[in-house]
C-alpha cells in the first residue's frame, strides 16, 4: 500500500470529479441553442438531460460491484473511455438521436468516477476518509461554478455549443495525465457476509423514508439548476449561467465549512431548515426579475446547499448496517430520480409556453410566463420535504442513535 502517490491520486481525482461538473454545467448553458440548432422541443432536451443523469446511477450501481472484481485502474479508463467518446459523440452530433446516445455515455463516464474515486480516496485516507471525500465533492459546485462561467464567457465571444464542449476535454486530458502510469490502492473485496448485513439493514423503514426524501432533495436542487438557463433566461437582464456559477460558488464554499453547520443544528435540523429556505429561494425566483433575481437564487443555494452531503451523511450516522451500499444506493436513486424528472420538467415548459401564447404573450413575454409557472410547479418538491423533515426531526428527538 506504500508504493502509490496518494497526492497525485487524490488531485487526479479531482480534475475527473471536474470533467463530470462541467459537463453538466455546460450542458445546462447549451440547452437553448440546441434547441434553435436541432429544433428540438423542451421535452426532447428533457431526454437529453435524462441520458446524461440516467447514466449516472447505471454506472455506480454496477461500479460498486465492478471496483471489487476489477479495481480503480480499470474503473478508471473506463470513465476515461466513456467520457471520452460521449464528449467526441455530441461535438459530432446531427441529430436528436446522437445527442441522446452521446451524453449518456457521459453520464456513464461521470457515474464510474464518483464509482471508482469514492473508494479510492477512502482506501487511501483510511484515518482521513470523511475531511478527504468532503474535499473531492467540494469539486462538483465547484466545477460547476467555473464550468458556468466558462460556458458564460464563450457565450458572449460567441464560441458555439460545440467548442463548449470541448472544453470538456482539457480536465479529462489532465486526469489521464495524472492517472497516467500510476500504482493505485487495491481493492478490498466485499464478503459475501458484509454485503448481506449491508441489504439487512436497508430493509428499515427509516431507510425508505430517507429514499422517498432523497427523490425531492435531488430534484429541489438538480433539476433547478440543469434549467436554469431555460428558467430564467427571459427574466429581465438576468444572466442565467452566471446565477449558476454564483449558486454553486455559494455551495462549495458552504460545504468546505459544513462541519460547525452540522455540529450545531445535528443532520434533521439542517435538513428541515434546508427544505424551508429552498421553499422560499424557488418562490422568490419565480416572482423575480432583474437584479432581484440574484438574490432569490442566493436564498436558493442556501436551501440547497447541505442536501445531498447530509442526506448521505444521515444515512451512515443512523442506518449504519446499511453500509457503503446503501449510501451508494441513496445518491443513486437521487441522479435516478432526477433523470426520471427532466422530461416531465421539459413538458411543464412546453405546456406553460403554449398556455402564453395562447393568453396573447409572445417572445420574452411568453418565455419568462414559461419559466415563472415551471418554478412554481418546482415548489412541489420542498414543499412536502418541510413536511416530510419536519416529522423527521420529531420522530428523531425519541431515538438513539441506531
Amino acid at each position: 500500500m506504500s508504493n502509490f502517490n496518494p497526492s497525485r491520486l487524490f488531485n487526479a481525482c479531482c480534475f475527473a470529479l471536474i470533467t463530470t461538473a462541467f459537463a453538466f454545467a455546460i450542458r445546462a448553458g447549451i440547452l437553448s441553442e440546441l434547441s434553435t440548432k436541432f429544433n428540438l422541443s423542451d421535452t426532447q432536451l428533457g431526454y437529453i438531460n435524462q441520458m446524461a443523469i440516467l447514466g449516472f446511477p447505471i454506472a455506480t450501481i454496477v461500479g460498486g460491484w465492478l471496483y471489487n472484481e476489477f479495481g480503480a485502474k480499470r474503473m478508471i479508463w473506463l470513465a476515461l473511455i466513456s467520457h471520452l467518446l460521449g464528449i467526441l459523440l455530441t461535438i459530432s452530433a446531427n441529430g436528436f438521436g446522437l445527442l441522446l446516445l452521446s451524453n449518456f455515455f457521459i453520464g456513464f463516464g461521470n457515474g464510474t468516477v464518483e464509482a471508482a474515486c469514492n473508494p479510492m480516496i477512502a482506501a487511501m485516507y483510511r484515518d482521513n476518509k470523511t475531511t478527504m471525500l468532503n474535499r473531492f465533492h467540494v469539486w462538483f459546485p465547484g466545477g460547476i461554478f467555473l464550468g458556468a462561467l466558462i460556458s458564460q464567457f464563450m457565450s458572449n465571444a460567441g464560441m458555439g455549443w460545440q467548442a463548449q464542449i470541448a472544453v470538456m476535454l482539457i480536465p479529462t486530458a489532465i486526469y489521464a495525465y495524472l492517472f497516467w502510469g500510476q500504482t493505485f490502492p487495491q481493492a478490498e473485496a466485499a464478503g459475501q457476509a458484509k454485503l448481506g448485513e449491508n441489504i439487512k439493514g436497508m430493509l428499515n423503514p427509516l431507510y425508505f423514508f430517507m429514499l422517498f426524501c432523497m427523490i425531492l432533495t435531488a430534484n429541489t436542487e438538480l433539476s433547478t439548476q440543469q434549467w436554469v438557463e431555460r428558467l430564467l433566461g427571459s427574466a429581465g437582464g438576468a444572466q442565467p449561467m452566471l446565477i449558476l456559477a454564483m449558486t454553486t460558488g455559494l455551495m462549495a464554499v458552504g460545504r468546505y465549512f459544513a462541519g460547525p453547520v452540522v455540529h450545531r443544528f445535528n443532520p434533521t435540523g439542517v435538513l428541515w431548515g434546508s427544505a424551508i429556505i429552498a421553499f422560499i429561494g424557488i418562490y422568490l425566483m419565480s416572482q423575480a426579475t432583474g437584479a432581484m433575481t440574484y438574490v432569490a437564487a442566493i436564498m436558493f443555494a442556501i436551501g440547497v446547499c447541505y442536501f445531498w452531503p447530509t442526506m448521505l451523511g444521515f444515512t451512515g450516522e443512523y442506518i449504519p448496517k446499511s453500509g457503503a451500499l446503501g449510501m451508494s444506493i441513496m445518491g443513486g436513486m437521487g441522479m435516478f430520480a432526477t433523470g426520471i424528472a427532466q422530461p416531465i420538467v421539459g413538458s411543464w415548459l412546453d405546456k406553460a409556453r403554449a398556455a402564453a401564447q395562447g393568453q396573447g404573450l409572445t417572445g420574452d413575454a411568453a418565455e419568462l410566463a414559461a419559466g415563472q409557472h415551471t418554478l412554481t410547479n418546482l415548489l412541489t418538491f420542498p414543499a412536502i420535504l418541510i413536511v416530510a423533515f419536519g416529522l423527521l426531526w420529531f420522530y428523531m428527538r425519541g431515538r438513539k442513535q441506531a
